[in-house]
């Protein structure tokens, strides 16, 4: 295990790895539960989409832990899957089959931007202000994530307010926020974990901890067939190009698809793997020549971009590498063992969904919480004092948890980047890869508006 997963080189411990595998999956396990309930209003069977889910999440972190040897998990992203259905399928009226063949062909147009190291190069393209404002970002989205999950913050007036504080969930929430910042303060190991385990069990008396009611998983394993390989019948790939009005608006949907799925990533790589030094210590040295990012950035992102296809094949929609896996790095997680543990833990929830259920919200939220906190720090390597740089960092470092998407944060900050330099009249320092997204973000925003 050692040989195989270079702990020591990676200065971490078999313990360390499994505690930062629990703590990811933890803190992403509500996925197993939102995901089917997002995707049956399309009108998939809700036991099916729960085994696929976890099928794909089992097989996209394995090949991330197993092949890239990094820390990362996948599992079908939020925000895509409700596009995948208000979107797709209530707005544009694609069936949920056909919704399903788009998501395929994403993740094979990943894999190819993958492998001729397109995504690679728009990883280096990307300025190291930028770079350090997403990491920040991250931070301030998964902390955002957290108090938005518990309903600490609610929108019932119209703007952001405090909810009121006579909500039970609320009280073991901050009872568990509390927990993990003494814990984390104190260093003390799986500090966050166990901040997880102890708040749930505190949740019990407040009626916060329940076991919900779910498909048992013969029942789920029974209507699979309906959604697994979908994609290659009738009524998926063929029924999708069929009608040749509608293949524009097939191909529009398909790059909106593409465009969030790799910004997704990239945003969660450059936030989660610089700092930590996942991938800096190989990643920093590559990037003086012209092979760009070391084997391992290649795996992770060909891992990322496999796991799409995939998760359509058995029945969900896109599978990207989860921003939750944050938490686990947070704790020390550095190699693909975490990721393996996160990937039992899956596969185990399929059996035991009732009890894994039963960790609500008010439990992992603080565990996001702290991490964020800890990656906020990246905005000390930022100049806040120039706006040129200032300009596109806040809308990578702090729009996207505003607007609730990493990739829309880094493409308003994309755009403005642009903008900052054009005006200067340093056209010439824009990297043609950054200058070539800016513009298809624009053209992504504008076709949204138009469909």
């Amino acid at each position: 295990m050692e040989k195989f997963f270079k702990l020591k080189e990676n200065n971490t411990t078999v313990s360390t790895e499994i505690i930062a595998g629990i703590t990811t999956f933890f803190a992403m396990a509500y996925i197993i539960a939102v995901n089917p309930n997002t995707l049956s209003q399309s009108g998939m069977e809700w036991g099916a989409v729960f085994l696929a889910t976890i099928i794909a999440s089992v097989i996209g972190t394995l090949i991330m832990g197993l092949v890239a040897n990094v820390p990362y998990a996948q599992a079908p992203g939020m925000g895509l899957n409700a596009f995948f259905v208000y979107t797709v399928c209530f707005a544009l009226k694609f069936t949920w089959q056909q919704a399903l063949s788009m998501v395929f062909i994403c993740g094979l147009i990943n894999i190819f931007i993958t492998v001729t190291k397109i995504r690679k190069t728009i990883i280096k393209a990307i300025p190291q202000s930028l770079q350090n404002a997403i990491g920040g970002g991250i931070g301030v989205f998964i902390a955002y994530l957290g108090f938005l999950n518990v309903g600490m913050i609610n929108f019932d007036s119209g703007v952001p307010a405090l909810s009121n504080m006579n909500q039970p969930v609320l009280w073991v929430f901050l009872i568990g926020l509390v927990l993990a910042v003494v814990l984390t303060i104190l260093k003390v190991k799986g500090g966050i974990l166990i901040a997880i385990i102890i708040t749930t069990l505190i949740g019990i008396p407040f009626g916060v901890t329940s076991t919900a009611d779910t498909v048992s998983f013969s029942e789920a394993l029974g209507v699979l067939p309906s959604t697994f390989g979908v994609i290659f019948t009738s009524e998926g790939l063929p029924s999708l190009f069929a009608d040749a009005s509608k293949i524009p608006l097939v191909i529009i949907t398909i790059f909106a698809f593409s465009m969030s799925d790799t910004f997704d990533t990239i945003g969660t790589f450059i936030g989660t793997g610089r700092k930590s030094g996942i991938f800096s210590a190989e990643d920093e040295a590559a990037l003086e020549n012209s092979s760009g990012f070391s084997s391992k950035m290649d795996k992770a992102l060909f891992a990322d971009a496999t796991a799409t296809s995939i998760g359509a094949i058995f029945g969900t929609s896109n599978t990207t590498t989860f921003v939750e896996s944050a938490a686990g790095i947070g704790v020390g997680g550095r190699t693909g063992l975490t990721s393996v543990v996160v990937a039992i833990c899956f596969a185990l929830s399929a059996f035991l969904s009732s009890f894994v259920s039963a960790i609500p919200s008010a439990a992992t939220a603080p565990a996001l919480v702290i991490v964020g906190c800890m990656m906020v720090s990246s905005f000390t390597e930022i100049n806040w004092n120039d706006l040129e740089e200032a300009v596109p960092a806040f809308f990578a470092g702090i729009f996207m948890a505003l607007c609730y998407s990493i990739s829309y944060g880094i493409a308003t900050a994309f755009i403005f980047y642009c903008i900052v330099k054009i005006i200067k009249k340093q056209a010439k320092e824009i990297h043609p890869i950054i200058a070539v997204v800016a513009i298809l973000f624009i053209i992504n925003f504008i076709l949204l508006a138009i469909i």
